[in-house]
């Protein structure tokens, strides 16, 4: 398995895609090149033109292989991350339904689908990030490598932000965010240039939860997956299995 590090246009016959892989990153390409509706996050749209992603390619997440083939390109993508780029994330598309499902179905495949990844780590869990996501340091851990999870999905209509035609994920590995903001003063100026493409880009204001990692009252899982209203699921979804030692 070979991670895509380019998009190329659909017509492309030099790359080996199924159809609906090639519209996934030609609509992808769109999102974050357009410079009239402009993406509200800077850096990912920065990274995009720098060709710092890496995407892969999923079953319908329904699909009973879509938890492993996630977990196998995650360990493909964390094993270099880190040659990518200081922007580098990882895009995953999936392939899509006949139908579509509403935006908490989604939420819901969405968690299962990160526990069924989890399952597959023989890793230990980061010493320093608690097990428990109800603690403000908790995030996804994979492989002893911390990441921020965004998801977006056809379903969600007033956050544009969190809209895509197929279900996907985006993983950024905490390294990225931590050079990111090892530059403050910087950091500073692009946020709120960040808020205001945000409020041009949805209908619906900034959701509650969108806080800096590790502040007082932020849950970090919370934005990983942000409704298309102000609500947030009571508690977290994500379960994790502790493996056994042999």
């Amino acid at each position: 398995m070979t991670l895509l590090h380019q998009y190329m246009e659909t017509g492309n016959e030099e790359l080996p895609l199924e159809a609906w892989k090639k519209e996934a990153c030609r609509l992808f390409a769109s999102r974050m090149s357009d410079r009239k509706v402009r993406f509200p996050c800077i850096p990912a749209t920065q990274a995009f033109t720098l060709g710092h992603f890496r995407y892969g390619f999923a079953p319908d997440p329904w699909d009973e292989s879509a938890g492993r083939k996630l977990a196998e390109i995650i360990a493909e993508y964390g094993k270099s991350s880190r040659s990518f780029g200081d922007y580098s994330s990882l895009i995953v598309f999936f392939e899509a339904e006949e139908k579509v499902r509403d935006v908490l179905e989604y939420e819901a495949v969405f968690w299962d689908l990160l526990s069924q990844v989890s399952r597959t780590d023989n890793t230990p869990w980061p010493g320093d990030i608690p097990e428990d996501p109800e603690q403000a340091m908790w995030e996804f851990c994979y492989e002893g490598e911390r990441y921020f999870v965004y998801c977006g999905t056809p379903a969600h209509t007033a956050r544009q932000s969190r809209s895509f035609p197929y279900f996907m994920l985006a993983l950024t590995p905490r390294w990225v965010l931590d050079r990111w903001n090892s530059q403050p003063q910087k950091a500073a100026a692009v946020a709120p240039q960040i808020r205001a493409r945000l409020a041009a880009y949805d209908t619906a204001p900034a959701h509650p939860e969108l806080k800096p990692y590790g502040s007082e009252g932020n849950l970090e899982y919370r934005q990983y997956y942000l409704r298309d209203d102000d609500t947030s699921p009571a508690g977290c979804p994500f379960h994790r299995a502790v493996q056994k030692e042999k």
